[in-house]
């Protein structure tokens, strides 16, 4: 959701994976560097990545089904095979407790894999919905229905969410910010490159085959399909770029209800608040004042009927997926394929255990750690937290370009990290969610309205800091600013991230990075503008600004060197908070693994010494392969570069990288040392 657009994770959307380490019969063939999967006719000291992972990247093409395939893809198979399993059993038990969470899932699960069900009911599960459209007589109805949907999680228009006050930590307030837009970013609404050229003319073909399987004849269909476009478009160009959203302080501005009033006449903000359960709000944070803007001249000069499209459009597009089957297959022709490349749809139980899992993702996780997570891998990870957080804090003490004040504040930040691992400690209460076997769409938008009021229940309440952000059994972490944040999930927690089982240099190489970049985030071009406590509040010394600057250009500048496609670079500028946490999460992970053991030896495994183990294990965490489309949108909208650059860039910076793999001036990973990075 929108509120974590200031949550930064060492991955994205990478959605849920975990896998047990290997059973006892295959632990004599398993390798944490395994030969087979490098491409040893590429020399390390010219591009790491591909010599680290060539062999594997050949022998695992995309499935028709994916749009990338690497390492987590792997786990995630894993994964979904246990959650389906149970699913599957709590879907077969009938007799389970009425209200209970096993009921839940059980009937979510059932309902959607009832595919005769849902084809049945066609488009008749949004009846009431589309006949309060077709109602709308007046703007006032219009935003009325704004409201409500915002509760649906459609968000026409605008997102509206209740999230931490990012000037005061302590207590909730209500965001609204720009949103409205059905294409995955505002740059293909108004960019003239060939792919944004060619994604707009596909995206109206796309709308018009929607509004026919709607009902409408086809001149309607093209007339309704433009003014769509046309609507998203003007929202599009009084949008602010992803760059500059990466400004936490450009989205930061407070109003009060009449101040509000005054920039949108036409949307009396203490009657919107009313409609969507809150009551006596008396300010709130407008993020992009413009976009409202543009809004208010929407509203006045918009006829009725388009608003009544635009909503028609949003309801149906924000639910297509759990339609009956030609809304499906449309949605996916040009959200899976044409958008991101992916040749077949996911089976039906993939996309089904997707929505249980955002729906009762906490209930699924908590039956799966019972069965799936040895409470010794919890204790490991917050043992090598604990050891990396001492590491940090030295290597904080020895900044030459930090004065002594911003040092003493810095680790004090880092000192009260808060520091979650495995699991929650106490479960999400699901009791007021309504989950019956008599609807699939009807369950989904329920568990929309429950999340949605979960939220706003918050207001006014003490800020909740043992909530998590993450399902257990996602293999992924994050860093939160405005908790001051880690979190490590269970999901994490397994190979090749880390397996109790394998050197060190593996667990530092993998899950070692992954605390560090974690760690970093605080430090990050946006995370360091967030204090111990959480406020967005600056605690940094003019010259210590300027100099930290005068670091994180290089780093922009570097990956702006980096060609993804063709003409196309990595993004420096929207990439710039991962690409620093990638740098001082490798950099951490090695001081820390030069502490151990291994790390002090000389000795070699499967002919690799330790530092080349360490930077292997780097290395095919972030093995990958995506389909071109998919790549392409990311380039777009992704705060992380791609896995290639994610590897290759941060060793290329690092002089313990050359010397493991003889790196010299000539080979295409050396960098002049003028030119390396180094920021912590």
């Amino acid at each position: 959701m929108k509120k974590y657009s200031l949550v930064a994770g060492v991955a994205i959307a990478a959605g849920s994976f975990l896998m047990s380490s290997c059973d006892k019969s295959q632990k004599s063939a398993f390798k944490a560097i395994d030969p087979a999967n490098m491409d040893t006719t590429v020399r390390a000291q010219d591009d790491f990545y591909t010599f680290a992972n060539g062999a594997w990247l050949a022998n695992n093409p995309i499935p028709g089904t994916e749009s990338r395939w690497g390492s987590f893809s792997v786990l995630q198979e894993e994964t979904n095979k246990k959650i389906k399993a149970v699913l599957e059993e709590a879907a077969a038990n009938t007799k389970a407790a009425k209200g209970s969470n096993e009921q839940k899932v059980g009937d979510f699960y059932a309902t959607g894999m009832d595919s005769a069900a849902v084809e049945n009911a066609g488009l008749s599960p949004l009846k009431t919905e589309l006949d309060r459209i077709a109602g709308i007589q007046s703007k006032d109805d219009v935003l009325k229905t704004v409201a409500l949907y915002q509760t649906y999680n459609v968000n026409p228009l605008f997102v509206f969410y209740v999230y931490q006050d990012l000037k005061n930590s302590s207590q909730y307030i209500s965001y609204c910010e720009q949103g409205g837009l059905s294409l995955p970013d505002r740059d293909y609404y108004v960019k003239n490159d060939a792919r944004s050229v060619e994604i707009r003319t596909e995206y109206v073909a796309h709308l018009e085959r929607m509004f026919k399987l709607m009902g409408d004849d086809e001149a309607t269909a093209k007339a309704n399909a433009v003014t769509v476009m046309n609507m998203e478009t003007r929202l599009a160009k009084a949008s602010m770029t992803r760059v500059e959203l990466r400004d936490p302080y450009a989205s930061y501005n407070k109003k009060t209800i009449a101040e509000a009033n005054k920039i949108t006449p036409s949307l009396d903000w203490s009657k919107h608040f009313t409609q969507l359960g809150l009551k006596n709000t008396s300010e709130f944070v407008m993020g992009q004042p413009l976009f409202f803007a543009e809004v208010e001249k929407m509203l006045k000069t918009v006829p009725v009927d388009n608003w009544k499209t635009y909503l028609r459009w949003h309801l149906v597009g924000s639910f297509a997926g759990q339609l009956n089957d030609a809304f499906v297959k449309e949605n996916f022709a040009f959200n899976g394929t044409f958008m991101n490349g992916a040749k077949e749809m996911k089976p039906r139980w993939k996309r089904v255990l997707a929505q249980v899992d955002g729906a009762l993702g906490e209930a699924l996780g908590e039956v799966y750690v019972k069965k799936y997570f040895p409470e010794d891998a919890k204790k490991r990870c917050l043992e090598m937290v604990n050891n990396m957080q001492t590491v940090y804090k030295e290597r904080i003490e020895k900044l030459d370009w930090m004065s002594d004040s911003t040092k003493e504040r810095a680790i004090n930040k880092l000192n009260v990290f808060i520091k979650k691992i495995g699991y929650p400690d106490k479960w999400k209460d699901y009791s007021k969610l309504e989950i019956s076997r008599e609807s699939y769409v009807q369950n989904v938008m329920n568990a929309n309205v429950f999340a949605f009021n979960d939220m706003i229940s918050k207001m006014g309440k003490p800020v909740d800091k043992t909530e998590w952000g993450m399902t257990p059994y996602t293999i992924n972490a994050y860093y939160n600013p405005t908790i001051n944040e880690i979190v490590f999930p269970a999901g994490i927690l397994q190979f090749p991230f880390f397996d109790p089982n394998v050197d060190d240099a593996i667990n530092y190489g993998g899950i070692g990075a992954v605390i560090g970049h974690e760690m970093t985030h605080g430090f990050d071009d946006q995370g360091c503008q967030f204090d111990a406590d959480g406020n967005l509040k600056n605690w940094w010394g003019s010259e210590d600004e300027r100099r930290f600057k005068e670091k994180t250009t290089m780093v922009v500048n570097q990956y702006n060197d980096y060609t993804v496609l063709d003409t196309v670079h990595v993004n420096g500028e929207l990439t710039l908070g991962e690409n620093i946490a990638d740098m001082g999460g490798i950099y951490i992970a090695y001081d820390a693994f030069k502490r151990t053991k291994q790390g002090q030896s000389d000795e070699k495994i499967d002919g690799f010494t330790p530092d080349q183990r360490f930077f292997l294990g780097w290395a095919q965490v972030w093995r990958q392969n995506i389909t071109d489309q998919n790549l392409m949108q990311r380039i777009v909208t992704d705060p992380h570069s791609p896995g290639k650059f994610r590897s290759n860039g941060p060793l290329s910076n690092m002089p313990e990288f050359y010397k493991a793999f003889d790196v010299k001036e000539g080979d295409k990973m050396w960098r002049p040392e003028a030119n390396r990075a180094k920021v912590w």
